[in-house]
């Protein structure tokens, strides 16, 4: 169970993580700046299992891996939008965090608290005691995420 963190469309990378911050590329240091653009309290009050709702073309901009990173690195749970840009989605599978497409997550209201079911996608708003429902990943793509990352599914093979 998480609390939600509410962002609208076209958030774009370098909201996620200001290119200032990127002369650093620890995972502490890009989460205490992740947002900062956007919610300058957000690195100081997100806990691990909260979750980022958002609106259409979340993670637009630039390719940089550090958006995602630094999403993960603050323990949000999964980021739940209504669509996401193609890279920052691809990205965030590489490296193990949980990313969910969900057209009708503009219901959802910033405060509320979620539960996520990465198996069925069903997402629960026990604020609201509505249900929905959220893309399911392939077993392979869900295997990536829960080993935490590609790297760490790579590892599997060089044994």
């Amino acid at each position: 169970m998480g609390k939600v963190y509410k962002f609208a469309d076209n958030v774009d990378t370098d909201v996620i993580i200001p290119a200032r911050y990127l002369n650093q590329s620890s995972v502490e240091h890009l989460a205490s700046h992740c947002m900062e653009d956007a919610d300058a309290t957000f690195a100081s009050k997100v806990k691990k299992g909260d979750f980022i709702v958002a609106g259409e073309n979340f993670g637009c901009g630039s390719s940089r891996e550090h958006a995602p990173i630094a999403i993960k690195g603050c323990g949000v749970e999964a980021v739940i939008a209504k669509s996401f840009a193609r890279i920052f989605y691809r990205n965030a599978i590489n490296i193990g965090l949980a990313i969910v497409v969900c057209p009708d997550c503009g219901e959802i209201n910033e405060g509320d608290e979620l539960t996520f079911d990465a198996s069925s996608g069903a997402i629960s708003d026990l604020t609201t005691s509505k249900t929905y429902q959220g893309d399911t990943f392939p077993p392979f793509i869900k295997n990536i995420i829960d080993k935490g990352g590609l790297l760490n599914c790579l590892e599997d093979f060089s044994d």
